[in-house]
């Protein structure tokens, strides 16, 4: 099972899948199958999913670290944060000087806002100073609410050098640097991104924000309009930086190019390469959804999604779903996801405009609240939908507060 995990992490994650499988035919109760089938379903089917696996894997071998470890952080990724506490305490009793001890409590504390203690705890872990990625990504979310945007960008600038492809780390880098006064610097590093079809609508209001800040209004307005507009509704190409992993990076600069042969073309050797992999499988398929191929990409996500489906991968295979004409079928899809991950707020958001298109406004109600839980309370799509929401609830005050909040955190018209 070492060997089994060693290549689930090395990228051959359908020989993991099916070495795992392999063990737990010969027997059931065999501790290391059970916590990587757990990893595999919480990957590829959600957290509420993995949680029996963790349980049958923690029973089976009650002093494994690493099964109650992962359970825990499945836990508070489901947003349980007191069956989190609860299983973090049984990991202290049976390891008290393993360091996710100490980070799980940070986590927690920093979902309650109790920055400093938080800090504490991360400290006492160790694992920041080691270099853990998620680890590190705590420490510079403290230090940005702790108002030291010096040390979160410094932070986030290591952390984006080794993972280039991660969106979160890039627009918390924008905002440590705008608020740490770098104007100048968050337009020079992120402003030709902020231009991009692909472009996050936060990070697009960062670079405005940085412009306005230099004293560009012109520039800064039509970033603000799209930031603040509606997201496009067909398929964008993702931009090809330079740090990405070599195929990817090639990939979307062929699909960006106008290359979709040569993308098929370059998908297919890297299936031919590394059929076990579930990213080569992945990358497969936006080849072929770029190339108006939703059919052949649907059957490439569905390989990759027997044991990862990350919330990018089902929001592709959404839109391929829609493309096909299978509106039922992407429903679904987005709703089994949104069960299996409920704080992915974009996710959540997707399910409730799906569900105010139907009409189903109390459903539509509830999903919303959630995701202005999640974070999502600055977002003006969501305000305006929640507005949408109480008027046909029949609620006139409270559709008139949410229409009242929108027009305050809409940005006014800005002119050269």
């Amino acid at each position: 099972m070492v060997l089994a995990r060693d290549r689930y992490r090395a990228g051959e994650h359908l020989a993991a899948l099916e070495a795992a499988d392999q063990a737990l035919a010969r027997g059931a109760d065999y501790g290391p199958a059970l916590l990587l089938r757990a990893l595999i379903v919480r990957d590829a089917h959600g957290f509420a999913a993995s949680f029996p696996w963790f349980e049958a894997a923690i029973k089976a071998d009650p002093a494994n670290a690493d099964a109650r470890a992962e359970y825990a952080a499945a836990l508070g990724d489901a947003g349980q944060a007191g069956a989190m506490l609860a299983a973090v305490r049984d990991l202290a009793e049976i390891a008290p000087d393993e360091p996710r001890v100490f980070y799980l409590q940070a986590v927690l504390a920093a979902r309650g806002r109790d920055w400093a203690l938080s800090r504490s705890l991360l400290a006492r872990s160790g694992m920041a100073t080691r270099g853990v990625p998620a680890a590190m990504l705590l420490d510079a979310v403290i230090a940005l609410e702790e108002g030291n945007s010096d040390s979160a960008a410094a932070t986030l600038e290591a952390l984006a050098a080794r993972q280039p492809g991660n969106v979160r780390v890039r627009e918390l880098q924008a905002r440590a640097l705008l608020t740490g006064g770098r104007a100048a610097d968050v337009v020079a590093r992120f402003g030709a991104d902020a231009e991009r079809s692909d472009a996050s609508p936060y990070l697009m209001m960062m670079v405005a924000r940085a412009h306005e800040q230099s004293g560009d209004r012109a520039r800064a307005a039509p970033l603000l309009a799209r930031a603040y507009g509606r997201a496009p509704d067909g398929a964008v190409v993702l931009a090809a930086s330079d740090g990405l992993p070599p195929p990817t990076r090639d990939m979307r600069r062929m699909l960006d190019g106008g290359a979709s042969a040569s993308a098929l073309s370059a998908a297919g050797s890297l299936q031919r390469r590394f059929p076990l992999s579930a990213d080569a499988a992945s990358l497969a398929g936006d080849a072929s959804l770029a190339s108006g191929q939703p059919q052949e990409a649907l059957a490439a996500y569905a390989r990759a999604a027997k044991v990862k489906r990350p919330w990018p991968l089902t929001r592709r295979a959404v839109f391929a779903y829609r493309r096909v004409g299978d509106a039922e079928a992407a429903d679904t899809l987005l709703a089994r996801h949104v069960t299996g991950e409920p704080n992915a707020a974009s996710a959540v958001i997707a399910l409730a405009e799906r569900q105010a298109a139907r009409g189903e406004w109390s459903r539509t109600e509830q999903l919303l609240d959630h995701a202005i839980a999640l974070g999502s309370g600055h977002d003006l799509r969501v305000l305006a939908l929640r507005r949408d929401a109480a008027k046909a609830l029949g609620r006139a005050g409270e559709a008139e507060s949410f229409a009242r909040l929108e027009a305050m955190l809409r940005p006014p018209r800005l002119t050269p």
